[in-house]
């Protein structure tokens, strides 16, 4: 009898550090991703939209339908792979590709593994009264409302403090990036969850690094 591992949890994000990394590109990156700023403002509307209708299809079907779900994590996809370029992690000098799709060469990726159930009586909560924690936790990761979604609060210092690094070293210290990147995994698997996509809830645990944690344990197949 073979197993498989058993995923960690349900929402993968992974990201590699590119070397070497431009000492002065991040200056003039926020006009660099001004474009992908752009498709993303309306792709966001577009993502809410799809949100309300999931809402409505979980609780009377118990299900997310799969080309909407798909959808959706290609916005996450998507935004979590400009976050990373630009002031999220500032982890490449690679321009971000104008994509839904999963772009398994870019160095950061996310993906999400598709439910075949959710749960009508969660749908009602999840979203507001039980994801509140995970609120007052990543409010402090990320500046909001003051700074957004990323480049605020913790997480902003953290990457200003990785570009003063990268300025006089060329490097960009791996401890540093891998705290960057455990905070922003954080965030993304609270966005998740909070947006209907799963019903496992996000652990209170930081798991730092560029790759996922390692499966806890195996699956009989």
């Amino acid at each position: 009898m073979t197993s498989a591992p058993v995923p960690a949890y349900p929402v993968s994000v992974s990201a590699r550090l590119d070397v070497p990394l431009s000492r002065w590109l991040w200056l003039v990156k926020w006009i660099l991703a001004i474009p992908h700023y752009i498709v993303l403002f309306f792709l966001w509307i577009a993502f809410l939209v799809v949100s309300v209708i999931a809402f409505f299809a979980i609780l009377f079907t118990e299900r997310y339908p799969r080309p909407l779900f798909d959808f959706s994590v290609g916005v996450l996809r998507w935004s979590w792979r400009v976050s990373y370029y630009a002031y999220g992690a500032l982890g490449t000098d690679r321009y971000p590709p104008f994509s839904l799709g999963p772009e398994p060469d870019y160095p950061a990726r996310l993906d999400i593994a598709y439910p075949e159930r959710l749960s009508r009586g969660l749908v009602l909560v999840k979203w507001w009264l039980l994801a509140i924690p995970h609120y007052l936790v990543i409010c402090f990761f990320t500046g909001a409302p003051r700074g957004g979604y990323w480049g605020g609060g913790l997480i902003g210092i953290l990457v200003l403090i990785a570009v003063v690094a990268l300025a006089f070293t060329e490097k960009y210290p791996r401890d540093l990036f891998d705290l960057v990147i455990g905070l922003n995994r954080w965030v993304l698997r609270v966005a998740a969850y909070a947006c209907l996509m799963t019903d496992a809830y996000p652990p209170f645990r930081l798991d730092m690094g560029g790759d996922e944690p390692p499966a806890r344990g195996p699956a009989p197949v």
